[in-house]
């Protein structure tokens, strides 16, 4: 098996990336939220005709996906599953002012942003696509 090496960076070769794609229904009303709520950057969009999106955002230079749910693809929605598998973490400098920000784009707080024992200030909220996100950066000191 070929070792993969993430560092090589020649002009011909593509650097491996990972990027999570959310999947969510009203795939339109989630990049307006995530723009508004986090200042995201529309990078890619494909429309198709009924509407349904696949796009690429980003936060800073994190960048994520966001498809509209596709069963027939096997991609659900936190709807559908009625719940989520992955939450999203980001890392900012200012968790409190992105937190309340992300709340009065319509965001709903899980937890509020708060030191934690384990060395982070975070806190968590859930997008209205059902998707949750832990908004927070390491304290001073903490590895």
């Amino acid at each position: 098996m070929k070792s993969l090496n993430v560092y090589v960076n020649e002009p011909d070769m593509i650097t491996p990336q990972l990027a999570p794609m959310l999947s969510v229904r009203r795939g339109q009303d989630a990049i307006a939220f995530y723009q508004a709520a986090f200042h995201a950057r529309e990078l890619f969009r494909i429309e198709a005709e009924s509407g349904d999106v696949v796009a690429r955002l980003a936060i800073g230079p994190a960048e994520f996906w966001l498809a509209d749910e596709s069963p027939q693809h096997q991609n659900f929605s936190p709807a559908t599953l009625n719940g989520s598998t992955a939450r999203m973490v980001l890392v900012v400098e200012d968790p409190d002012a992105v937190f309340q920000n992300a709340l009065a784009a319509g965001g709903v707080q899980v937890w509020p942003v708060a030191d934690q024992p384990y060395g982070w200030r975070v806190g968590r909220m859930m997008d209205p696509f059902g998707h949750h996100w832990e908004i927070g950066k390491p304290l001073p000191g903490a590895n």
